[in-house]
């Protein structure tokens, strides 16, 4: 049974940092993609930031461009989410996300259709 569990969410004020963090358990290889996707109050999900199973690549919402950067830790299959400058617009609930099982290593998952698990998820609010 694969699992996430999500940590790192908090209140933050507008300019802080807040790094998330995602570990999964119950698949030990590296042949899926990862990632963080995002969801305020009263919007649908998306994307934030994904990564490529092999780590190479890497797309972000232009919104959080410059501002957040995602890694991922092969040998503690984990993932994670450095959010800098922070502002009220980045508050939402975050996912963390596993994709379907994969042999195009620099493949990026596209929108919710590509990730076959999810996590609980992790509150994240900006005050402004």
């Amino acid at each position: 049974q694969v699992q996430l569990v999500e940590s790192g969410g908090g209140l933050v004020q507008t300019g802080g940092s807040l790094r998330l963090s995602c570990a999964v358990s119950g698949r030990t290889s590296n042949t899926y993609a990862m990632g963080w996707f995002r969801q305020a109050p009263g919007k649908e999900r998306e994307l934030a930031a994904v990564i490529s199973a092999n780590g190479d690549s890497t797309r972000y919402a232009e919104s959080v461009k410059g501002r957040f950067t995602i890694s991922r830790d092969a040998a503690e299959n984990a993932v994670y989410l450095q959010m800098n400058s922070l502002k009220p617009e980045d508050t939402a609930v975050y996912y963390c996300a596993v994709g379907y099982r994969t042999y195009s290593y620099s493949a990026l998952p596209s929108d919710l259709r590509d990730i076959e698990y999810w996590g609980k998820g992790t509150l994240v609010t900006v005050s402004s």
